[in-house]
């Protein structure tokens, strides 16, 4: 997919490595900060085209610091938990819609 290797915790990707660099899952919630780090967002080309990926670049201050780098893997945990809860909920939301044509349960024996 990406030509990197990922980053698993309890089952959730939060991190790939690439070309020798760390990135750090983002969402929403943590884009700004990635970018306010001077973090460059993860891209591979595929087919010819550029493909950006929410994954960013660790950011340099992280690098030295331990507890600075815990506090940015901690917040790509999230972002990666969040990200496979919508997922999940989208995933239920169009099985709902999609079981609709079907008769209701039998209720009772």
């Amino acid at each position: 997919m990406f030509g990197g290797h990922g980053v698993f915790h309890d089952g959730l990707m939060f991190a790939l490595e690439a070309d020798g660099e760390i990135y750090l899952k983002a969402d929403d919630a943590s884009e700004a900060a990635f970018a306010e780090s001077g973090s460059q967002r993860f891209t591979y080309a595929s087919k010819g085209r550029s493909v950006a990926m929410r994954y960013w670049r660790t950011p340099e201050v992280a690098l030295d610091d331990p507890d600075i780098m815990a506090a940015w893997a901690r917040e790509a945990y999230r972002a990666a938990r969040t990200a496979a809860a919508d997922k999940a909920s989208k995933g239920k939301t169009s099985k709902r819609k999609s079981s609709g044509d079907r008769a209701a349960p039998r209720q009772g024996g």
